[in-house]
């Protein structure tokens, strides 16, 4: 079974969200009292006394600009976390945010949605349930409670 990779968000694209998010708005730092926040830049959650941000993302939109798709309706941004400052990436491998039921949300080379699957867990099976269609070019990892973009996973 072919092991896949998630994918956090591209520390290029890090760097431009930290100065204006998908939606235009300029980052705003805060200090996470709590903890626990999803960190798409690092994907791991935060520890309490981080500094991070909450910025508007549109990983889909970013995909298609490089690869010519065209998502149209299917275009859309959300809110994730992301340190507010630089930080060192993804430690290890596996599949993050892994405790809780997940949809894994399928899309074409054009950037339509495809379908999608809620499960327990997503692991290796899911990833390969989801590539045995050839159609599929990528998919997305999302939290079931809100529907947020946690992590990509890419064909090959």
């Amino acid at each position: 079974m072919t092991t896949h990779t998630a994918r956090p968000i591209e520390p290029s694209v890090l760097k431009e969200l930290r100065t204006a998010d998908d939606a235009g708005r300029p980052m705003t730092a805060v200090i996470d009292d709590e903890g626990g926040a999803p960190l798409r830049c690092c994907l791991r959650r935060s520890e309490p006394g981080e500094v991070i941000a909450l910025v508007s993302y549109a990983p889909l939109r970013r995909w298609a600009a490089g690869t010519g798709a065209e998502p149209g309706a299917y275009d859309e941004q959300g809110p994730v976390f992301v340190h507010a400052d630089e930080c060192p990436g993804p430690e290890g491998d596996g599949y993050p945010f892994a405790n809780a039921h997940r949809t894994v949300r399928r899309y074409s080379a054009d950037g339509h949605i495809l379908g999608g699957e809620l499960v327990e867990a997503p692991d290796d099976r899911a990833f390969q349930n989801a590539f045995d269609d050839p159609s599929v070019a990528l998919v997305h990892v999302r939290a079931v409670e809100y529907g947020c973009f946690l992590y990509e996973v890419r064909r090959g």
